[in-house]
């Protein structure tokens, strides 16, 4: 049995992250740090709108095991950035719909509206090169990525979001903000 608040903050938040299209069906991925050497993360089979605690596994930052096996394909992506990154608290990973379809055509998202432009004023967008190689490098790049960002967020072309933050609140603030001010920019080109 896992820590009883977290699970329900995590489930909660993923619901709401889901009714937002940050997260999929099957698609995506939460976690939480619950102390220097583990962490807790969605299961592979994690269906984002009805999690609970079966949803959810305890990994260990720095050694795999046979929990391993039933987690999320992005669990070393968090195990590597918690080991690196010692402020993060949270992380999602999600394929938001207006963000990932602005990445085909640009390099950066430049935001105009309030929220955006006050929040992020610029983000880069990252080019992960050839998709065939992608996963078997993208944890360290993620990692490097994230330590050298100021704002917390990595936007990458045709992948999606990573996010990390202390708060909890903070990160679902940036999420949010980020996914609007994409539709807005969407909303904007196409008229």
């Amino acid at each position: 049995m896992h820590d009883k608040k977290m699970v329900n903050l995590l489930s909660n938040l993923s619901l709401t992250m889901f009714s937002k299209n940050f997260f999929g069906i099957y698609h995506g991925a939460i976690s939480a740090k619950i102390d220097n050497k583990s962490f807790l993360i969605n299961k592979a089979d994690a269906v984002f709108d009805k999690m609970d605690d079966n949803s959810y596994c305890e990994l260990s930052v720095n050694k795999q095991d046979y929990r391993w096996n039933i987690a999320s394909i992005e669990s070393h992506i968090h195990a590597t950035i918690y080991n690196n990154i010692h402020e993060a608290k949270y992380i999602a990973f999600g394929v938001p719909i207006y963000t990932t379809a602005y990445t085909f055509e640009h390099d950066s998202i430049v935001f105009e509206d309030y929220f955006g432009k006050t929040t992020f004023g610029e983000i880069p967008i990252y080019d992960p090169g050839d998709f065939e190689t992608w996963y078997g490098r993208n944890a360290l790049e993620i990692t490097k990525y994230l330590k050298e960002s100021q704002n917390h967020i990595m936007i990458i072309k045709g992948v999606g979001a990573y996010v990390y933050d202390r708060d909890l609140n903070e990160l679902t603030k940036k999420i949010a903000i980020l996914e609007n001010s994409c539709r807005l920019l969407s909303l904007k080109s196409s008229y």
